[in-house]
């Protein structure tokens, strides 16, 4: 998108949304759409959609950009499963949880994903548009729909409003159900977690399911 531009914007409810939000992906673009915390911004997990989606949020590219996905079987191919992780996942997702877990050997990411790190972060959205995009087009980049710093977008016409002018296409389903970000915790090898983002879930309630 140019400066200045306007995006379309698709309501959820039109057939042809999911198909022109993965037309635009495809094509490198910024797209923004609704999960059931806050509005995202998505990209294929590759470096120059990547960098331009971190350029639109002023945001530094160390801290990494989790990846949306549809199914347990795409995350396994990406990162280790210890069982505190497969529990949380099995309890947990779809939902406002995103897992940061170590990556499998021989797998490569941009570092835009990783922040250069070992690791991965990795959610199962409990929302229909972006897993009809990950089961077609494989994990897809999220980040959520702001400048850095600032308050999440929980409509459209706030996502619009802070970073419009950068996507090619938004999807609007309304306000969020949500309203409140995914809890990010890392799970260690041996089941140790850490919460890296107060969100939706609440470490005494992660402990306990994990186990």
């Amino acid at each position: 998108m140019t400066p200045d531009a306007t995006p379309l914007v698709m309501p959820a409810a039109d057939p042809t949304a999911v198909d022109a939000a993965a037309g635009a992906l495809s094509r490198g673009a910024i797209v923004g759409l609704p999960t059931e915390t806050v509005y995202g911004l998505a990209v294929l997990p590759q470096p120059t959609p990547l960098a331009a989606l971190i350029a639109a949020k002023g945001r530094s590219p160390d801290k990494g950009v989790a990846l949306l996905i549809d199914d347990l079987d795409q995350v396994a191919r990406l990162v280790e499963l210890p069982g505190a992780a497969r529990r949380l996942a099995a309890a947990c997702w779809p939902g406002a949880l995103t897992l940061v877990l170590r990556l499998l050997p021989g797998v490569a990411l941009p570092d835009e994903v990783t922040g250069g790190r070992p690791t991965l972060g990795v959610r199962l959205p409990d929302h229909p548009v972006p897993r009809a995009l990950a089961r077609r087009l494989g994990p897809i980049a999220v980040s959520s729909a702001n400048r850095s710093g600032e308050a999440d977008a929980r409509t459209a016409a706030e996502l619009l409003s802070s970073v419009g002018p950068s996507l090619a296409l938004v999807i609007d389903d309304g306000p969020v159900r949500g309203g409140v970000p995914s809890t990010v915790v890392a799970v260690a090898p041996d089941g140790a977690l850490t919460i890296l983002r107060a969100g939706a879930l609440d470490l005494a309630t992660l402990e306990r399911v994990a186990g």
